[in-house]
């Protein structure tokens, strides 16, 4: 076997393109912490986006490993075909991947805290959501209760992508929460949210079959859509109240509406789509609706009262 084909094992495993969700996250709380009197380090910058790609990849290699070993990868699964399902990865190779994803993980937090904190509750209480974050992403799929065969991970992926990753990220830098912060931690958690039933949707029909009752399949095709329309709808209401709480200090917050005709394309096919195949060119669309909208917001902020 040559080398090439289980390198690109390796990429689908690691799925790069959802780690720009986890960059949205922080890029959004760290241009908050910047458009305020604290200013923004960019070393704590450059550690809590690493520590967050680390988080984010452990929660990628752990669900291949969880759905391998439950039977989810299928050969009737519609998303890419995976390392393990392939035969290219070794569920041994995949299991030290994970541990040492996780060591980075504990380093890069280490590092960003020794850089962040300040008081000895920031360390506990940052070391607490760090384990946290290390447990959740390996119990998504993994262990007896995995939440994600159970219909709560768009709780979790609101939770962690969105208020974690922004109310965070902003605290690290300012060590003070803004209560208008939570407004577009909200949007950026729907937004990873939308991605999140994509990708269920895509994958209904197997995940009801093997036993994942993921959100999507919980609901059913018809209220999933709907379900999705409405996670769509809320995130572009947040985004909009976001601009408006900045718009006197940073007036280019309305940049992020620069998304409205991505939003307007994913709503379109989610209305029309009725086929789970149909749902699975839609994944690069949403994400790129969530990077320009909060993108957008980030920018505006960075530009400041021009």
């Amino acid at each position: 076997m040559t080398l090439e084909p289980k390198i690109n094992a390796w990429i689908v495993s690691l799925r790069p393109r959802t780690l720009a969700l986890a960059c949205c996250g922080i890029a959004t709380g760290n241009a908050l912490a910047a458009a305020s009197d604290a200013g923004c380090s960019g070393g704590i910058f450059g550690w809590t986006l690493a520590t967050a790609l680390l988080l984010q990849l452990l929660a990628n290699l752990a669900n291949d490993y969880g759905d391998h070993r439950r039977g989810a990868d299928t050969p009737a699964r519609l998303g890419p075909k995976r390392g393990m399902q392939l035969g290219l990865i070794s569920p041994s190779e995949l299991k030290r991947a994970i541990i040492l994803t996780i060591a980075l993980a504990i380093v890069s937090g280490l590092a960003l805290m020794a850089s962040a904190c300040r008081s000895a509750a920031d360390v506990l209480g940052f070391l607490a959501l760090g384990a946290f974050s290390i447990i959740a992403a390996l119990t998504y799929t993994l262990g007896r209760y995995a939440y994600g065969y159970r219909g709560f991970g768009d709780i979790s992926v609101l939770f962690f992508f969105g208020w974690v990753a922004v109310l965070g990220s902003h605290y690290l830098q300012t060590h003070a929460f803004e209560l208008r912060g939570f407004v577009p931690a909200t949007a950026c958690g729907l937004l990873s949210v939308a991605v999140l039933n994509v990708n269920n949707l895509r994958d209904i029909d197997e995940d009801l079959s093997s036993g994942k009752l993921t959100f999507a399949a919980r609901l059913g095709m018809t209220r999933a859509r709907h379900y999705q329309l409405l996670v769509l709808a809320a995130s572009l209401v947040c985004l909009a109240a976001s601009a408006w709480l900045w718009r006197a200090e940073h007036p280019w917050v309305w940049l992020s509406l620069c998304a409205l005709p991505f939003y307007a394309q994913t709503a379109a096919a989610t209305l029309r789509n009725r086929e789970p195949v149909q749902f699975r060119e839609q994944l690069p669309v949403v994400i790129k609706t969530a990077v320009i909208a909060l993108g957008g917001f980030a920018a505006g902020l960075s530009l400041g009262n021009v």
